[in-house]
């Protein structure tokens, strides 16, 4: 068995899972806000306007007695951290250079180690004194899930008793002119499977568990199983057809030793790009049929939140079945009639919704370069 506590949660929908879960079940956007960057232009992005290093110890506290408790239990040499992030302190980078640039020297307080893809990772342990494995996963949108997943392999090989898992990144200015070169960002509020959809809203967040060999705390929810699948079909597009998430969710039910139809709900990776709707939608058809599972994509509120988005999908898919209802998605509701049809959840079709009892969630996270994972979590 692996157990999950409860989680600590940061984003711009809330900054704790209850907070979340109250956006998520009201289909609330307003997190997301219009911001400008460098070169004048502007985007609707879900910015909490924090240092990275800031929203992690927000997102820790929160389960800094389940965290305490593992170390006491387990010992800290037999506590890991695995995290995933896309994020190197960019922020506090592309401020350090400006001085540089301006007064010929960095900051004081900048240190190069800050530009580390590990520094996240080090700092958790660090705060905490652990002596167990550090581990930092960069698989695009899909690095915290893969986080996730590495500490429940680290905990079934017996080389962790617990692990401090999750994700964090934020929506910098590099990213956001990034993604803009790639023509990815949504001029309007992310509408994933919409006929209007035009692309992503980016965001900062975070989310972290503990993941252990014995509950820590009375959440009362498991990571059942999950599944992996590298398709490398191209650096930033997604195989046309689907087939690595098709791979990944088998692998997953595979894996968890369930049936498709056994589903309750599927968070999707939905990002709100015509590639990414058009191969999710085929694969989730294929996976499951004539059996419309009731999906939505919590993008359209806490933003894409990159290499945290996989692990703050797992907090919502923990606090449904927490809360034994389904998660909303926010767009216009017209779907886009190219696009297998899925059953969307939103304001309008949770009336007609069959009210049985939400025990299995999967979750969806499919990264650049055909990176892709999936969770199943349940009771």
């Amino acid at each position: 068995m692996i157990f999950i506590s409860t989680p600590g949660v940061v984003c711009a929908a809330g900054k704790s899972a209850d907070e979340l879960w109250e956006k998520v079940s009201a289909a609330d956007s307003t997190g997301i806000k219009k911001i400008r960057i460098p070169t004048g232009k502007e985007f609707f992005a879900a910015s909490l306007d924090m240092d990275i290093y800031e929203i992690q110890d927000l997102a820790l506290n929160q389960i800094k007695k389940e965290i305490l408790l593992a170390k006491e239990k387990f010992g800290r040499e037999k506590i890991a951290v695995c995290v995933g992030s896309c994020d190197n302190g960019s922020r506090k980078s592309l401020e350090a250079h400006k001085e540089f640039l301006t007064d010929g020297t960095f900051p004081k307080n900048y240190e190069l180690q800050l530009q580390s893809s590990g520094y996240i990772s080090k700092k958790i342990k660090e705060k905490y004194s652990l002596t167990g494995p550090c581990l930092t996963f960069n698989t695009a949108c899909s690095s915290s899930a893969i986080a996730i997943i590495k500490a429940a392999q680290l905990v079934k090989s017996g080389m962790a008793d617990a692990v401090i898992a999750g994700g964090i990144d934020i929506a910098s200015q590099t990213a956001l002119m990034g993604f803009d070169a790639l023509e990815s960002i949504s001029q309007n509020i992310s509408s994933p499977l919409s006929a209007n959809r035009s692309g992503i809203t980016l965001g900062d967040g975070a989310a972290f568990f503990v993941i252990s060999k014995e509950p820590l705390s009375d959440f009362n929810v498991k990571l059942l199983g999950w599944g992996e699948s590298s398709d490398a079909h191209h650096m930033t597009s997604p195989q046309p057809e689907g087939d690595g998430a098709f791979s990944s969710m088998s692998s997953a039910l595979k894996n968890a030793g369930l049936k498709s139809g056994q589903i309750d709900y599927l968070n999707l990776h939905g990002t709100g790009t015509k590639q990414n709707d058009a191969m999710e939608s085929k694969a989730v058809e294929r996976i499951f049929g004539e059996y419309k599972v009731p999906v939505s994509s919590t993008k359209s509120l806490t933003g894409h939140t990159l290499g945290a988005s996989s692990a703050i999908e797992a907090a919502i898919c923990m606090m449904a079945i927490k809360n034994n209802s389904l998660p909303l998605q926010n767009w216009d509701g017209i779907a886009d009639p190219f696009l297998p049809h899925l059953n969307v959840v939103d304001k309008t079709s949770i009336q007609n919704q069959n009210k049985k009892e939400i025990k299995i969630c999967m979750s969806n996270s499919f990264g650049f370069g055909g990176a892709n994972a999936t969770l199943i979590f349940g009771k």
